[in-house]
Parts: C-alpha cells; structure tokens; sequence
C-alpha cells in the first residue's frame, strides 16, 4: 500500500463510501464516474468498497488509476478476482488497498 501524492482534501472528517454492485465496463462506466466524481467533489476523496463487483474492463480499470491520481482513493474488500487483475498489471502496488472499509477509513 501506498500513500497519494497529497491530494486536496477540502473537508476534513472520515472519507464517503461508494458500494458499486455488479459488472462494470464501458457501457455502466458513466454511471460510476458519476458517484466518484461526486464524491471527490464534496470530500475530496472516497473509499470504493469493491466487495459487489464482480468484473471491471479496461475503461473501468482506467477510471480507478486515473482517480487514484488526481484524489485520494482507498480501495477495500477488494475480491479475488480484481486481486488478481490488479496483480498481473502491477497496480496492487501503487493503489491504497485495504482489507475492509473500517480499515480503510482509519488509514
């Protein structure tokens, strides 16, 4: 696990949580972004419980790097399969990953 850059945090307090469900490709891309987004622009961050997803593609995967550099994301509950995913890429080492989102939210 690593730590961000020092994103702008404009509201202190604990991180929003975001639970997407499902698969998410480019089609339901739009909407996920939408919640980060959101989340990003009121906190200045999020946890993105990942424990209900169940497949991202490339477009997804590059939404969460591209998140993962521009705020503070911490991922957690992250299944096996995205573990997997993350690990053949290398990005399990850059990305804030954490076992639960009460572990996430006291990083």
């Amino acid at each position: 696990m690593t730590s961000p850059t020092s994103p702008h945090r404009p509201g202190a307090g604990p991180l929003p949580v975001i639970a997407p469900q499902g698969e998410f490709d480019y089609g339901s891309r739009p909407s996920l972004e939408e919640q980060i987004d959101t989340a990003v622009n009121e906190h200045g961050g999020l946890i993105l419980d990942a424990g209900g997803i169940t497949f991202i593609d490339s477009t997804v995967l590059t939404l969460i790097l591209m998140t993962h550099q521009r705020t503070h994301l911490r991922i957690a509950n992250l299944p096996s399969r995205l573990t997997q995913v993350f690990g053949v890429y290398g990005i399990d080492h850059i990305l804030n990953i954490y076992p639960t989102v009460d572990a996430a939210q006291a990083a």
